[in-house]
């Protein structure tokens, strides 16, 4: 019987979604599926609902649930990790501390000063979980959700051997959205898109086999459809090529928007945020509108009379599928770049298109990517690198470099403030930093 770990099943999207995906398949029918997390209410509430849907399916699964993760881990095939470090608490200063110095972060969960700091937090964790299933499940697959992807991938890869991928929707998303701004049915499209986390790139996208590039640039200069996507149709103006991820969170990962009032307006006007929340953070405010959201949604899921087991576009499942039932599928997972992404440097993490099957993931080598879009990707490349590094070795320098190259950050910040806005939050989150004592 197949075991899947799920390490944070409180998580308000991907617990429930990934929980429904995988129940979905009548060949996953018998699954045993370990919830684990620290919060017993929740975790409670997500039992009920696996069991709920156990029952209306007539499945064979078997539903464990835990708050000891070895527990979980023991005998696992597949870890799927959902979780944050902190929750709002330490979210707060990643965004508030940089927005008194002048960094408007958009999400802060990527790159730039919040991003850093939410992988310093994240990484001590992700050192147990690698440890434990060295011991517990090594031959396990380590499925990541939790951000930042790539420095957190980075780092699992630079500190253990296990098999790990770390899972995005921005692909998956964005060639949708394409597919219905060209008036096409996504399934006549075709693309190749490769990368790095939040910032890969559509290096072709057809149309029933014809470039369908001219259609979106066509469309790109309706007024209606620029004012929903102003940050990336000007990085395809730029630069040629369509990015992955939405336009306020790409505006977070180059020097060209953020430090504008008319731009941070312009990017965020049709998105229903008025002006303080989009420079208190646009996600910081949803954090905190969302306090008990899990719970509403398990509770509205659980008075429905009947269960609709629709699939998401998340990877996870269909991962576990094609594994276990050896049936081919594409995905784009962050892995290590061996050779995958030549200009960009060897180790480092990237987004690439990855079959899928009983031999487990086998990503696509890709080759050069246009100059100036493996140019962009080295700006985010550095802060990360710098940042695994500093997990690494517990080096503040390395934490201080790492922001002082962030795009945004450099493009508003003076050495000395940047030195000084990294040190309160050295001071605000060090009770999730004892790699740093």
């Amino acid at each position: 019987m197949t075991k899947i770990a799920f390490v944070g099943a409180g998580s308000v999207v991907f617990a429930t979604n990934l929980l429904f995906d995988i129940l979905s398949f009548p060949e996953l029918g018998d699954v045993t599926i370990s919830l684990m997390d620290v919060d017993s209410r929740k975790l409670d509430m997500i039992t009920k609902l696996a069991h709920r849907v156990i029952t209306q399916e007539k499945l064979k699964a078997d539903i464990e649930t835990t708050l000891e993760r070895r527990d979980a881990l023991q005998g696992a095939d597949f870890v799927i990790t959902m979780f944050q470090i902190g929750g709002v608490a330490a979210f707060e200063p990643d965004i508030n501390i940089p927005l008194k110095y002048g960094v408007k972060q958009a999400v802060g969960d990527t790159l730039g000063p919040g991003g850093v700091f939410r992988f310093l937090r994240t990484a001590p964790v992700l050192m147990s979980i690698a440890e434990d299933m060295d011991e517990l499940c090594p031959n396990a697959l380590w499925i990541n959700y939790v951000n930042p992807m790539a420095m957190n991938c980075w780092y699992v890869n630079r500190i253990s051997g296990i098999k790990n991928v770390g899972l995005c929707h921005s692909v998956q998303g964005t060639s949708a959205m394409l597919a219905r701004r060209i008036g096409a049915s996504i399934d006549d499209i075709s693309f190749t898109c490769a990368g790095i986390n939040h910032m890969a790139w559509f290096l072709e996208y057809k149309w029933k086999g014809e470039d369908a590039y001219p259609m979106i640039r066509a469309r790109c200069e309706d007024p209606e459809v620029y004012k929903r996507d102003v940050a990336r149709i000007e990085i395809l103006k730029a630069f040629g090529y369509y990015v992955t991820e939405s336009s306020y969170h790409m505006s977070e990962y180059v020097p060209y928007f953020r430090k504008s009032a008319d731009w941070i307006n312009l990017i965020h006007r049709d998105a229903n945020w008025n002006d303080k929340e989009v420079y208190d953070g646009m996600v910081l405010q949803l954090y905190r509108d969302q306090e008990g959201e899990f719970e509403r949604r398990v509770e509205k899921l659980l008075s429905e009379e009947h269960l609709e087991l629709t699939r998401s576009d998340e990877y996870g499942a269909f991962i576990i599928h094609s594994i276990v039932t050896d049936t081919p599928t594409v995905i784009h997972g962050n892995v290590e770049n061996k050779g995958l992404i030549t200009n960009l440097p060897e180790g480092c993490c990237v987004e690439v298109p990855c079959l899928v099957d009983r031999n487990g993931i086998s990503p696509t080598p890709v080759g050069s990517l246009p100059v100036q879009l493996a140019a962009l990707n080295l700006t985010n490349i550095n802060v990360q690198e710098l940042a695994v590094e500093a997990a690494i070795t517990g080096k503040k320098d390395a934490v201080y470099q790492a922001i002082t190259m962030d795009p945004l950050t450099s493009a508003v910040l003076t050495l000395p403030e940047i030195h000084d806005m990294v040190g309160e939050m050295f001071e605000a989150e060090k009770e999730w930093l004892p790699q740093f004592d």
